[in-house]
């Protein structure tokens, strides 16, 4: 891919990212792929249905309509909401370097914020009222060392943490729309956040949260941050979920210890068995941040538009088909393999791939791999 500009994206453009983005089928690192290919979202959305139907759509694929994206756009402006996309000046500087970067956040308070370098805290939902003080305090000691704090403005950990952080700087990343209230009961919160802080999400205004969003919800979390630390976590907990996308992603992980007769406590303590730092106040969080010599390891990224990729010949596409679907199957297995085994070149395999994916019949996994939908 080509390396990413700084730049403010042209309205016009920004619509067609939304379209693209909004369009069946289509996520993420789909949505790069075919922006690398072909140049630019508006030649990508001419693009799409003739894809999909090569890869085996029955059906017509459902692009989003630029009358809708003209309205989603018109009523972020109504309700102060910025869009901002990956490669602009206020995109969050690590989030635009992770696989699956969302190519459109929508950003309401203070936007600057989003410059600063930042540390996730994360943890129980049902935490303990100890739990809760050390995360505010925590919250409060980070801030205070220059920190940005985020978290998921869910009840508890994150709640306490957002308190704490208020006075210096807070983001709160949501798994519905930024100007949706989840849960209720931290309406007082978001209303500090909304005017001290600064509230992302990925998905459209006035959406819902949903069971299924907050995955994704947490992947910006540990994305936007240099760390992630995680106080009062069950066994089963989400926030053991954005532990191993930090992981992932190549973030610092922090674990607050706790007592083993606690099962709030058994994640953060399993996390310190495994290797995370153990986090007993906020000059730990600070001292191993501060000593970090690296950078964290930089994705390339699309730019907004300019010359696309070499297409592959069409024959060579057709021939290619039967040969990759024959290859893959439900088990997943790295696009690497998948070259090998098959000989063609990454740019046919490539189209062959984003023509399955937009018929609905690929999944994307983490670690570059993909398999076939039952």
């Amino acid at each position: 891919m080509r390396e990413t500009t700084t730049q403010p994206l042209p309205v016009s453009e920004k619509l067609d990212w939304l379209r693209l983005i909004r369009s069946e089928n289509i996520g993420p690192i789909t949505f790069f792929k075919l922006l690398d290919h072909f140049g630019s979202a508006a030649a990508a959305l001419q693009a799409v249905p003739e894809m999909a139907k090569n890869g085996g759509r029955a059906g017509k694929i459902r692009v989003a309509p630029r009358a809708e994206a003209e309205r989603e756009m018109e009523e972020c402006g109504r309700i102060g909401v910025r869009i901002v996309a990956r490669g602009e000046p206020e995109y969050p500087p690590l989030l635009r370097h992770i696989e699956d970067a969302p190519p459109l956040i929508f950003v309401l308070g203070h936007i600057h914020l989003l410059a600063k370098a930042a540390v996730a805290i994360v943890g129980a939902r049902n935490s303990s009222v100890v739990g809760k003080r050390f995360a505010r305090d925590l919250a409060a000691g980070l801030g205070e060392g220059g920190l940005l704090v985020a978290s998921g403005m869910a009840r508890g950990i994150d709640a306490a943490a957002h308190e704490g952080a208020l006075a210096t700087g807070t983001a709160a990343v949501l798994g519905g729309g930024v100007d949706v209230i989840y849960p209720r009961e931290n309406e007082a919160l978001y209303e500090s956040i909304s005017e001290r802080g600064v509230a992302v999400s990925e998905v459209s205004c006035g959406t819902k949260p949903q069971a299924r969003h907050f995955p994704r919800r947490n992947r910006i979390i540990s994305g936007i941050s240099r760390g992630v630390v995680v106080v009062e976590a069950n066994p089963r907990s989400g926030s053991l979920i954005t532990a191993r996308l930090a992981l992932e992603q190549g973030r610092e992980v922090f674990a607050v210890p706790g007592s083993p007769l606690d099962p709030r406590a058994k994640g953060a303590n399993k996390l310190i068995r495994d290797g995370a730092t153990m986090a007993e106040g906020a000059e730990d969080v600070l001292r191993v941040l501060n000593e970090q010599n690296r950078p964290l390891k930089e994705r390339k990224t699309a730019e907004f538009s300019g010359v696309p990729a070499a297409r592959p010949d069409g024959e060579e596409v057709k021939s290619a088909r039967r040969e990759i679907m024959e290859s893959l199957g439900p088990v997943p297995v790295t696009v690497d393999e998948l070259l090998r085994s098959c000989q063609f070149s990454p740019a046919v395999a490539s189209v062959v791939l984003l023509e399955l994916e937009l018929a609905g019949r690929l999944e994307r996994h983490p670690g570059n791999q993909v398999s076939l939908i039952p």
